[in-house]
């Protein structure tokens, strides 16, 4: 996106918060754009002015909260070179999110935006950890094409789960652990590593997002 003017960038922010309220009530299907913009506080031409549709609008929403959520993954792993546990910090870094931040979770993961397919380009980090599993023979050679769907889709049933269910920081281990060794023996890693690399994976010793 091209530099906004100061005015238009306000506009712009006002009606992505409104969207992140909004989306904590209900799904994007069931949001007016009349109840954006009232909720923005501005006129409802400025909507069209940024956004084509509430599709668009959606994309925008998880586009944000995913850049922000695959900053974190990758501060996470900067210091881990083995693609199958910087795959399963990917999934550690996402139920903490969820818990510790409820709202932008809840946003992402009712937005129709969600871009879940292999190629797009906030999966990147994933995609090249499975390839480079894959090509280490570390995971099953399936993988290599559909691993990105079915990891994202562990992760945001986890996510989900814990929004639900508003885990407590004492519980989110157990769940995380179990989760990590459903999704990595379904990925071919071998149950004993599978439990290895999933007991690594704390989060209530982890400091606070």
């Amino acid at each position: 996106m091209t530099d906004l003017s100061p005015r238009i960038a306000r506009t712009r922010a006002s009606l992505l918060a409104a969207g992140f309220d909004l989306l904590v009530e209900r799904p994007i299907d069931a949001i007016p754009i009349d109840d954006l913009v009232a909720k923005a506080g501005v006129a409802k031409g400025s909507f069209f002015n940024h956004f084509k549709d509430k599709s668009d609008f959606a994309a925008a929403i998880a586009k944000e909260v995913r850049l922000e959520l695959e900053a974190l993954v990758s501060k996470a792993n900067e210091t881990v070179s083995d693609p199958v546990e910087r795959i399963a910090g990917g999934m550690r870094v996402s139920l903490e999110f969820a818990i510790r931040q409820p709202k932008r979770s809840t946003a992402l993961l009712r937005s129709m935006g969600t871009p879940t397919m292999r190629e797009h380009p906030l999966n990147d980090g994933l995609r090249a950890d499975i390839e480079a599993a894959a090509s280490r023979n570390l995971i099953r050679s399936e993988a290599e094409r559909f691993g990105v769907l079915y990891w994202l889709g562990l992760c945001q049933v986890l996510m989900q789960d814990a929004l639900i269910g508003r885990i407590p920081l004492s519980e989110a281990d157990k769940r995380l652990s179990d989760m990590l060794v459903l999704g990595l023996t379904g990925l071919g890693v071998p149950a004993k590593r599978s439990a290895a690399i999933a007991n690594k994976q704390s989060i209530g010793s982890k400091k606070a997002i």
